[in-house]
């Protein structure tokens, strides 16, 4: 794997940039694969001031993370560009053409880290504030804002699930219904709300109110504002499988979006494509991430590797 390249052809494309992505190439580099790294630059976490529960990087900010792996991949060699896949095609190799079309690379397998795009819901306050106010995981930011007055916004039944599971993190916190009626919470649903000491509001959320830069309440269609503090949601995840499509790859329906079928590497149903990261799930935290990119590598080295060997040898 160590023989003399064309200067656009590799042995891996990494497409993604992100914890699953660089640790892919970390791994690549270290086992001497030419490798690229196309980045767009759309970090999911970007709007996180900081990362939790990544074992020695908690409390690091996510921009921070990902500059220490930029340099760490250039160090075993591994090449990195800003910019999009627009457009691949499987052969021999894999033709990879990059934005606006002025460059082509040739790959001989794939790591796919594309992540996804959280779709919030359209209410007046919650894109500006979230990341900050506004959350969606309490395994991510719950210790920080342990104890305030939360809320969550159901879009779905989904946020009754959300409101005990945050309820760990506060003892005040109210579950606005907004696009949920009442009729369609179950008895067990309200049952558990109650152990979990939740407030039902009904009703349609208008907007969030604010005040100096911080979330200071929720309000109803009706008039009504209810104090809180910190809000959160369940946004829709979008994932970006427009690659996956145009390779062929199978994809699965689960009810946080369609990902690729991948095996326990990453590999998807197309030979010499993996996927790692948030592009094989909403719940693909930091630290998930960044394993999942290295189990790909690992998977890649050795199958290049036996790719090799003659039959019978």
């Amino acid at each position: 794997m160590t023989e003399q390249y064309e200067a656009d052809a590799y042995e891996v494309v990494v497409i993604g940039g992100g914890a699953a992505g660089l640790s892919a190439a970390l791994v690549l580099g270290r086992a001497r694969c030419r490798t690229l790294v196309v980045d767009a630059g759309e970090p999911r976490n970007a709007p996180a001031a900081h990362m939790q529960g990544y074992l020695s990087r908690d409390g690091m900010p996510p921009a921070e993370f990902l500059a220490v792996g930029r340099e760490e991949i250039a160090r075993y060699g591994v090449e990195l560009v800003a910019g999009r896949v627009m457009d691949v095609a499987k052969g021999e190799d894999f033709t990879l053409t990059l934005a606006d079309g002025d460059r082509t690379v040739r790959a001989r397998r794939l790591v796919v880290a594309t992540g996804l795009r959280d779709e919030l819901p359209a209410v007046p306050g919650v894109a500006e504030h979230f990341g900050r106010d506004v959350l969606h995981c309490p395994f991510c930011h719950g210790w920080e804002v342990r104890d305030r007055a939360f809320g969550v916004l159901a879009s779905t039944s989904a946020g009754v699930h959300q409101a005990m599971l945050v309820a760990r993190w506060s003892k005040d916190v109210t579950l606005f219904l907004h696009t949920v009626t009442e009729d369609e919470l179950t008895d067990e649903a309200l049952r558990g709300l109650a152990r979990a000491g939740v407030t039902v509001v009904p009703g349609e959320v208008e907007r969030l109110t604010t005040d100096a830069g911080r979330v200071t309440g929720v309000r109803l269609r009706n008039g009504t504002t209810h104090a809180r503090e910190t809000v959160f949601v369940a946004p829709r995840a979008v994932p970006r499988n427009a690659l996956f499509e145009t390779l062929g790859a199978e994809l699965t329906e689960t009810p946080f979006g369609t990902y690729p079928k991948v095996d326990a590497t990453g590999l998807t149903t197309v030979p010499g494509v993996w996927a790692a990261g948030n592009a094989i799930g909403f719940a693909e935290q930091v630290i998930h991430a960044a394993s999942g990119g290295y189990r790909a590598a690992a998977a890649i080295v050795a199958d290049l590797v036996f790719a090799e060997v003659p039959p019978g040898a």
